[in-house]
């Protein structure tokens, strides 16, 4: 019985074999163990096609782990450009000495993960480098997605009038990772959003077209996205604070470490700016989502100041809200 993850792991011989044929092919119930995978391709429409790379640190942490996280982190990639997700590949570095009872347990919440969204991962590939030198296991993802033929979001459909929705509370993410990190308590306890979003996008597309665009504010938070909205579109996002939901604990949390909850993680919520004749029935359909039930309006564009975002207060103030300009919450995805 394999326990901890050795170089021979990586190696290409025996032991790699044995390690993929054991733990990853029946995780993703893989019918091949070659390098590149051949699958039917039906649909219509466009491809939509996105990677990224998961290194998080610490690998578990309170509501999910860097599995969960590197799947739904792709899923919701490819929803936000409008696609319907299908398959996934996942690549894995692995550290000397990771004991292997945690990649089972992250092969088992990828599993789940993917489940859950109703996607599948048909390929791969697995390294091992040196104890000191991977920081236990980095995940690196690909996936591909269908766009139906004339959907097309962008910031430059953004006009003026246009609502700004917001499907859920935020800072929860890059607290609860921070929170055990450092071994801190807080009460109530954070437990992070991360969850796929491409059934609530589905919902929304399947009310409306008039969406101008979708963003799921991760790294930098809801601020830096608005902020990205504002540059792409040359207008101004204006939103409301007291509109803007922020978890009992996350807002503690924050003030105690004197962080800004609009600029910490998320993985669970997205942004929409859309048309204002279809905002308000679009927020009811997502309200009946598991993932949407939190949505709100909370703010709109407007002509000016150009590429400007503004936080009206609920003291009557407002505030120019702009990115940072470095990083407020490090190896949070």
């Amino acid at each position: 019985m394999i326990e901890r993850i050795q170089l021979g792991h990586g190696s290409g011989g025996r032991m790699m074999h044995q390690l993929i044929r054991d733990f990853f092919a029946p995780a993703f119930q893989l019918r091949s163990l070659n390098d590149s995978t051949v699958v039917d391709w039906t649909s219509t429409g466009r491809i939509a096609v996105t990677t990224d790379s998961y290194v998080i640190s610490p690998y578990f942490f309170p509501g999910g782990d860097i599995g969960v996280l590197s799947i739904c982190g792709t899923v919701n990639d490819l929803s936000m450009a409008g696609a319907r997700p299908l398959y996934l590949t996942a690549g894995f570095i692995l550290e000397e000495g990771m004991p292997v009872e945690d990649l089972k347990g992250i092969l088992n919440s990828m599993k789940i993960a993917a489940a859950t969204a109703g996607v599948k991962v048909i390929a791969g590939d697995t390294k091992v480098v040196e104890k000191g030198k991977g920081d236990g296991i980095f995940i690196n993802t690909a996936g591909i997605g269908i766009v139906e033929d004339g959907l097309d979001l962008s910031p430059a459909a953004i006009r003026p009038g246009d609502n700004i929705i917001l499907s859920g509370p935020v800072g929860c993410h890059g607290m609860a990772v921070m929170a055990e990190r450092n071994g801190i308590s807080f009460e109530p306890k954070i437990i992070s959003d991360v969850r796929p979003l491409n059934r609530l996008v589905e919902v929304m597309l399947g009310t409306t077209k008039d969406i101008r665009v979708l963003r799921d504010p991760t790294r930098g938070g809801v601020a830096t996205t608005l902020k990205e909205f504002a540059i792409e579109s040359g207008y101004c996002m204006m939103v409301q604070e007291d509109l803007i939901q922020v978890p009992p604990g996350v807002q503690g949390a924050c003030a105690l470490l004197g962080l800004d909850p609009l600029y910490v993680a998320n993985e669970g919520i997205l942004l929409a700016v859309v048309a204002p004749a279809v905002a308000g029935e679009l927020v009811r359909e997502m309200r009946n989502t598991a993932a949407g039930a939190d949505a709100a309006i909370v703010g709109e564009v407007s002509g000016g100041p150009k590429q400007t975002v503004l936080l009206k207060t609920g003291t009557g103030g407002s505030r120019l809200i702009d990115m940072l300009s470095g990083g407020q919450l490090p190896r949070i995805c």
